[in-house]
């Protein structure tokens, strides 16, 4: 793929690796472009990384094409996309698919059928690059780039808190739930378990700080359905939040949840957007609550 940057007043005089690495081009991707087949021109002349560039020129890169990881299975299911272009790929991921692979989850997850998808369509990058996950039993929006320049620059987003995501929750109706309200209570690891996290002290060794905002959109006598916004990415930071307010989430029995109404944790992520770091263009995307949810909703 081929990249051009006009280099300004500010960045008269400078080396052109540190033009690029103003660009978000890290020293990783800049040794692929150098040793992987890539190339560095500025005004159509290849040039190498100490150059230093002038008020004006055009400084061109070519990232070579990435080839699919080898030990990540290719594998092929329908994928409902919500959003595709040249450098990213937005799916609504279902309920019971693993983000990633793993020890407990070596095949048959959102990687691989992404990578199957990659292969069936031919493009050119083939490695799948996961930029947002989703815990296996929480369905909705999950975003992937398609080349390594675009995943390096979401990542910075993430760091910067450039990317929004909304989820809906159905959670036991709680006294202790506020029609809106600001979650910020620290979580660790809970004492004599490796998966479970908990609420802790500040002092807590584990303790990492910890912000969900929420707001009820619907409450009946049983369960209440929360709009609610992760402002960190604690593990299951929605779910012991939650808890903690004696509001476990339907189907968390991890949590104190009930799984009599639906047998996963009742969590979907419903909107994800992001400033598209090549078009400057803002994308908003939404997805509507599956079927086990709605129908939850429904019966009352």
């Amino acid at each position: 793929m081929r990249f051009d940057f006009t280099v300004n007043t500010r960045q008269d005089g400078i080396l052109l690796k540190t033009l690029l690495k103003q660009h978000g081009i890290s020293k990783n991707l800049l040794a692929k472009i150098k040793f992987d087949g890539g190339d560095l021109w500025v005004n159509g002349v290849k040039q190498n990384a100490i150059y230093r560039v002038s008020e004006g020129e055009i400084v061109s890169i070519h990232i070579p094409a990435e080839t699919a990881t080898v030990p990540l299975k290719q594998q092929e299911m329908p994928l409902t996309i919500v959003y595709e272009d040249d450098h990213f790929l937005v799916l609504d991921k279902p309920a019971g698919i693993a983000s990633v692979t793993g020890v407990n989850y070596p095949d048959s997850t959102m990687s691989n059928y992404v990578a199957g998808y990659l292969k069936a369509q031919d493009y050119e990058n083939k490695k799948v690059h996961v930029v947002t996950r989703l815990d296996k039993d929480t369905s909705g929006l999950m975003l992937f780039a398609k080349h390594g320049y675009a995943h390096s620059l979401l990542d910075k987003m993430l760091q910067k808190k450039g990317v929004t995501k909304r989820y809906f929750a159905l959670v036991h109706t709680s006294v202790q739930l506020e029609q809106s309200a600001e979650i910020q209570v620290p979580i660790g690891r809970k004492e004599g378990s490796i998966i479970e996290r908990a609420v802790v002290d500040a002092e807590h060794p584990t303790a990492k700080f910890a912000h969900t905002s929420y707001e009820i959109v619907r409450s009946q006598p049983h369960f209440t359905l929360v709009d609610i916004q992760l402002h960190t990415g604690r593990t299951h930071q929605i779910r012991v939040h939650f808890a903690h307010l004696g509001a476990p989430l339907l189907g968390d029995d991890l949590y104190g949840g009930r799984r009599d109404k639906i047998s996963r944790q009742a969590l979907h992520c419903h909107f994800l957007s992001f400033k598209h770091p090549f078009t400057d263009e803002m994308i908003m995307l939404e997805s509507p609550l599956p079927q086990d949810m709605q129908l939850l909703l429904e019966q009352t």
